[in-house]
């Protein structure tokens, strides 16, 4: 089915029905959390909304839009509920993905419904083999955040060897038939996202259905746009750094409601907003939260610079986008850690939000993509002429 006709919302649009529904979204929370898996009137809520064909190939009815607008409508979500936007996220990203495959898994996908949505489990914890035509996939894959609204299957991620013996980390779309859902997603936050394992046993899955992960180059299957353009990588961590960020805007929103009308017990007199401290930590957190958020969206703006030219993303503009978007976890973990610390006693109760927005912090800040603690190394190293680590993420050959 080829370019179907949809209308398409502007960037203002769009990212205000986001923050529309932040009220909504944090009125729910509670309740998300409790099942541990995002309710089916939200997801209907965002589809009606359209941000999963953000980044969606207008050949099946999405809107091919810059990834920014997908990341500031992320920020929005977060602040209301987290584990909704990470479902958003997860969900919202996979569209591109399919837009980076051979247009045949668009068509299988979405020729009849063009609102099936796709889940995934990227870390290679089953096993491939690579056979005739293809490849057979067997095992366990964890954490496969929505995969219970995912009527469209999901991307696996394993490790298989090449025609030359080299390893290669490949994505593979399995369809939902191919797989049955294990509920296991008992976990101290983010456990709303109901990331749950995903059971495969000796699927086949066409050679068509699977892409290198790290490979980058000019192909874009005749979609309308240069979207596709864009590095996997770049767009996946942006992706999943805009939720943490409004995690930790939420945070803040939080704090203020809870700082405003309290009185400091700890003076004689005023109110505790007049509280150096309370309004230190505040600022201190805020531009935290503000570098996080300029970075995030500098990076994706300076790869599209390129991208909606039809030009590949530079490697230098790769690598530091790849690398600087895993220092957000630990700025926003930070910032909100630094603030709740200041609500005393009032912010451990259980009936606290803020208590549950810090854990869902925590663990989105120890996802994969937020690994800062080596990542410095391979920025420098690349800044300073060293040449890039074989493996990478970038599909760049040694020279």
């Amino acid at each position: 089915m080829n370019n179907m006709t949809v209308q398409i919302p502007t960037e203002e649009e769009i990212v205000a029905r986001a923050t529309k529904m932040i009220p909504w979204l944090r009125e729910k929370a509670d309740a998300v959390e409790k099942a541990r898996m995002v309710p089916e009137d939200t997801i209907q809520a965002f589809q009606e909304a359209g941000f999963f064909r953000i980044l969606q190939p207008k050949r099946w009815g999405g809107y091919e839009m810059n990834p920014n607008v997908l990341n500031k409508v992320l920020i929005e979500l977060a602040r209301g509920c987290p584990s909704s936007a990470w479902n958003v996220m997860v969900l919202g990203v996979h569209p591109f993905e399919v837009g980076l495959l051979d247009n045949t898994v668009g068509d299988e996908l979405w020729s009849d419904d063009s609102s099936r949505l796709i889940s995934s489990s990227y870390a290679p914890f089953g096993t491939v083999k690579a056979v005739e035509g293809g490849y057979i996939l067997n095992g366990e894959w964890l954490t496969s955040s929505g995969c219970d609204h995912a009527a469209g299957g999901a991307f696996l991620g394993g490790r298989v060897a090449d025609a030359e013996g080299n390893m290669e980390f490949r994505s593979f779309w399995v369809q939902r038939s191919d797989f049955e859902i294990e509920d296991d997603w008992f976990v101290v936050g983010l456990a709303g996202t109901g990331s749950k394992k995903l059971l495969i046993n000796e699927v086949f899955v066409p050679a068509y259905r699977s892409h290198v992960i790290g490979d980058y180059c000019d192909e874009t299957h005749g979609h309308v746009n240069n979207l596709y353009k864009m590095p996997f990588f770049g767009v996946f961590y942006s992706a999943v750094s805009s939720v943490i960020i409004g995690m930790a805007k939420g945070m803040a929103d939080l704090y203020i409601e809870h700082m405003v009308p309290r009185q400091n017990l700890n003076q004689a007199v005023g109110a505790a907003v007049n509280d150096p401290f309370i309004k230190g930590k505040l600022g201190e957190a805020q531009a935290k939260i503000t570098g996080a958020e300029a970075r995030v969206l500098m990076n994706t703006e300076e790869a599209w610079k390129y991208a909606s030219k039809g030009e590949l993303v530079p490697t230098d503009v790769r690598v530091r986008t790849f690398a600087t978007n895993q220092f957000t976890g630990g700025d926003c973990f930070e910032a909100a850690h630094m603030i709740f610390k200041k609500t005393s006693t009032r912010g451990v109760w259980l009936s606290s939000p803020m208590q549950r927005q810090l854990r869902d912090i925590l663990v989105g800040a120890n996802h994969i993509t937020q690994n800062q603690d080596n990542i410095g190394e391979l920025l420098g190293g690349q800044m300073l002429g060293n040449p890039l680590p074989q493996p990478n993420p970038f599909g760049v050959k040694a020279q």
